[in-house]
């Protein structure tokens, strides 16, 4: 844990005084798509509105009289806007009321470091942002932002180490700025202000918009550097957080800061001992520095920076000769400064300097977990030699990057990082417009906002993970489907799908097969006892053959409420899902029916309408040993209810994110032997059904109905859920005779 000082420099007349300083008290199987969820349900300490009610699963709770005190009313729409979504990007997570509490869940979280603050929407538009008033204020230049810390293995290195360095507030006369000025320091474990040999230095500046506390307050600059220095990876140091919110950095820095730091803690005066480093118009004055003062630095790193100058042979030179590295940064082509960077090694290439890069980090933009991340690469190679090796799995800077022209392309627009644009022209007048997709951790939806261009809306965000993803546009509170994409669907017009590739398995399976490979999705109409011709989607596997000996077993496979018959297909991606399972051989040849559920008394629609209309339409089996009937939420529950008043007719039966339970009068026996699988599927703590699908799991148990419950799925009551799910249930069918 990081020990906390102040030290006062006052500097007259060129004499000094120091005040003491005041010492106050971190190819895989379908199966694997599963993880278990454990109950928990710890609040965090510093804020009772957060608990971790499963692993890495937090849940927001909010006072209902806080928000009208902090607001002034009851507010139109009340979210946390923090940085959970792709890229750790900034996005909205609605909270819902009930009673005297809003709340949401979001989850499982990333370890790290995320920033939020609540964002209560009142009548006439206003906006107010606030935080829990009972906690401590987290960053001290943004009031109404709060942090989450999330302990894991991947960030070990950004968590508390016992025993850490002291950070030191120092206060000093600047003379550029006319004003007292502060910077936090950070000292090495067992400092020694008496040792032979004073310490080297790290200068490091903010950007813009910054307060030079954030690098503690939300880089947690402390903490890596406290476990650099556990791990023996860097020299010690002494760490110095300055401010550069000047228009003279070479006066600020050298006449004022470093002299105050040089009198207060034992750090040396030796250009070759120290270096500096800043982000984005912090990494502009590193370079500033590098170019007029290269004599007072031996190390510059450049964090999302940009350059605007020009660089002469002579100052080049005087570069090469005393400087032991420069070393560049830079996020993914969301950063802002990404194009910059491209221009600035080619203003060092054309200039003949010599430095590093550590290429794009592909993972984040410009915010603080690129810059975290660079921190915790750049402060190793100082004072003690750097390999010049990029950093694993980063990406070369090929050149700029550019997106296609407004309006030439079909949205989203999607690059091979999985770098996802979206634009739209549908709301030319709006105030504002928000993209809602299921992008957030897990499946959870989340808002962001899009940036006005002309009379036009963008928004780039990622990357994103692999998969399948729906999305609609709100444009001041009306929905919109966008319609530059092609894609619908039938029981939400305003949504629109789109599919990112990558290696994940959910992104394996979800993926569009070779046009050879395919199955063919056919619709077939039937006359419904609703007294209606209804229709319903079938797929068949590329090699179907009406003609074959053998009959194909079947699949009858039903939605959810407020779906339809086309959601497996053109939201649950249901077709590419049974293509994939086919060419890797992991499925029997079968057929899968997708029928209509709604306003139908489903047992009986389904026994004596969709079954027959099938099997006269198709080439399959009517033995119950080759039928299977599975379904989602309402589907689930017209798939039990099926079990209970037909047992035996469909010998595999799928239940996700399910309810009901066995009643008194079920014949057990007949639904035991006529059942070769009872399948249960559930998301974790999020879906609003986990408790009833418990309940029928102990219902089961309790009268000894024979079912397979399967560990929870991350996510939501939703596709993400669903497509994992089937995933995994479908390799488990027509397999007794094996």
């Amino acid at each position: 844990m990081v020990m906390t000082t102040r030290t006062r420099v006052r500097r007259r007349r060129g004499v000094s005084r120091r005040w003491t300083a005041l010492i106050a008290t971190g190819a895989i199987s379908a199966g694997a798509l599963l993880a278990v969820q454990p109950a928990a349900a710890d609040l965090i300490a510093d804020d009772p509105w957060i608990s971790e009610i499963s692993d890495g699963i937090y849940q927001f709770s909010v006072p209902h009289s806080v928000v009208v005190d902090e607001v002034g009313a009851v507010p139109d729409s009340f979210a946390v806007e923090g940085s959970f979504g792709p890229g750790h990007q900034s996005s909205r997570l609605s909270l819902g009321r009930d009673g005297d509490i809003w709340s949401a869940k979001i989850g499982p979280l990333d370890p790290g470091q995320y920033s939020f603050h609540y964002e209560a929407k009142v009548d006439g538009g206003g906006v107010v942002e606030f935080r829990n008033p009972e906690t401590p204020q987290a960053v001290t230049a943004q009031p109404s932002l709060s942090t989450l810390f999330v302990e894991g293995e991947s960030a070990e290195w950004l968590q508390d180490v016992p025993n850490g360095g002291e950070l030191t507030t120092l206060d000093y006369d600047s003379r550029v700025a006319h004003a007292d000025r502060a910077a936090q320091v950070w000292t090495p474990p067992n400092y020694d202000a008496n040792r032979t040999e004073p310490y080297p230095v790290l200068y490091l500046l903010q950007d813009e918009g910054q307060a030079y506390s954030e690098w503690t307050e939300l880089g947690r600059a402390a903490q890596i550097f406290d476990n650099l220095v556990s791990n023996g990876e860097i020299e010690p140091m002494v760490v110095v957080m300055g401010d550069g919110d000047t228009s003279r950095v070479d006066g600020e820095v050298l006449r004022n800061l470093i002299p105050a730091v040089e009198e207060s803690f034992h750090v040396s005066s030796d250009s070759d001992q120290r270096a500096l480093a800043g982000i984005g118009r912090g990494a502009a004055q590193t370079l500033e520095l590098m170019v007029k003062k290269s004599k007072e630095f031996s190390s510059f790193g450049s964090f999302s920076g940009h350059f605007d100058g020009f660089i002469s042979n002579g100052h080049a030179k005087q570069i090469n000769r005393n400087a032991d590295l420069v070393r560049l940064y830079v996020g993914n082509t969301t950063d802002a400064s990404y194009n910059d960077n491209v221009a600035l090694s080619e203003t060092l290439d054309a200039a003949g300097v010599e430095y590093e890069t550590d290429g794009s980090n592909p993972a984040y933009g410009d915010i603080w977990n690129t810059w975290q991340e660079a921190l915790a690469d750049f402060a190793p190679r100082l004072f003690q030699g750097s390999d010049g090796e990029m950093s694993e799995g980063h990406l070369a800077l090929d050149g700029e990057h550019s997106l296609p022209d407004a309006g030439t392309t079909p949205t989203p627009w999607i690059d091979e990082n999985g770098i996802v644009t979206f634009e739209t022209d549908e709301f030319p007048e709006a105030s504002e417009v928000v993209v809602w997709a299921n992008w957030g951790p897990a499946g959870n939806w989340l808002r962001i906002p899009m940036v006005r261009d002309g009379d036009r809306w963008r928004l780039t965000v990622g990357p994103l993970d692999g998969g399948s993803y729906y999305y609609k546009f709100t444009g001041d509170g009306v929905d919109m489907k966008d319609e530059s994409n092609p894609t619908f669907v039938n029981s939400e017009p305003t949504w629109s799908t789109f599919y990112v590739a990558g290696e994940g398995p959910r992104a394996k399976y979800t993926a569009d097969v070779a046009p050879e490979n395919r199955g063919e999705v056919t619709t077939m109409s039937y006359d419904s006892t609703a007294d209606e011709s209804r229709s319903a989607y079938v797929w068949t596997p590329s090699d179907y053959d009406p003609a074959r000996a053998e009959a194909y077993p079947v699949l009858y496979l039903q939605h959810g409420g407020g779906q339809t018959w086309s959601d497996w297909i053109q939201v649950g991606r249901a077709a590419q899902i049974l293509d994939n399972h086919y060419l890797r051989g992991s499925i029997d040849p079968m057929v899968v029916v997708m029928a209509n559920g709604n306003g139908v008394d489903f047992p009986t629609e389904i026994t004596e309408v969709i079954v027959p209309t099938a099997e006269q339409n198709y080439h399959v089996s009517g033995d119950s040993a080759d039928r299977a009937l599975a379904g989602l939420s309402m589907g689930s529950g017209h798939a039990f209810s099926t079990l209970l008043a037909h047992p035996g007719e469909f010998a595999y039966v799928g239940l996700f994110s399910t309810f009901g339970s066995v009643p008194d009068d079920a014949d057990v026996d007949a639904l035991n032997e006529g059942t070769e699988l009872l399948s249960i599927y559930s998301g974790d703590v999020q879906d609003f059904t986990l408790q009833p699908t418990l309940a029928l799991v102990e219902s089961l148990e309790e009268n000894g109905v024979d079912h397979v419950f399967h560990p929870l799925i991350p996510g939501p009551h939703s596709w993400d859920v669903w497509q994992k799910s089937l995933i995994d249930f479908l390799p488990d069918l027509f397999t007794a005779g094996e």
